[in-house]
């Protein structure tokens, strides 16, 4: 039996989450289908490049599939998989629980 890389299966959820944009490319997509400026407007702060980088890795994981649709002006469309609509489901509920306790999460003092 192959041993487990991770120790629960929240250390696995973190692992292909990873970082703070990846849950909000998440979000961005929610609603459906969105090509690259889209996204980009869906997550306020992000850089061209890191949300490039971001949905090359998310697409490497499986979370989203990048159409391309090999054309003149470029047209690419980002949508989530089942795999990352599952990701979504599972954290809809975290978001409910910060956006219910954001004020007293705003209030904590930060170094």
């Amino acid at each position: 039996m192959k041993k487990s890389r991770y120790t629960c299966g929240l250390d696995a959820a973190m692992d292909i989450m990873g970082g703070k944009w990846k849950v909000l490319i998440l979000w961005g997509l929610c609603d459906g289908p969105r090509r690259f400026g889209e996204v980009r407007r869906e997550v306020p702060g992000i850089s061209e490049r890191i949300l490039t980088l971001q949905l090359r890795e998310m697409e490497k994981a499986g979370l989203v599939l990048r159409e391309d649709y090999h054309q003149i002006p470029p047209k690419v469309v980002y949508s989530l998989t089942e795999f990352g609509s599952s990701l979504l489901a599972a954290l809809i509920p975290l978001g409910d629980w910060g956006a219910e306790h954001m004020a007293r999460i705003e209030a904590i003092p930060r170094d």
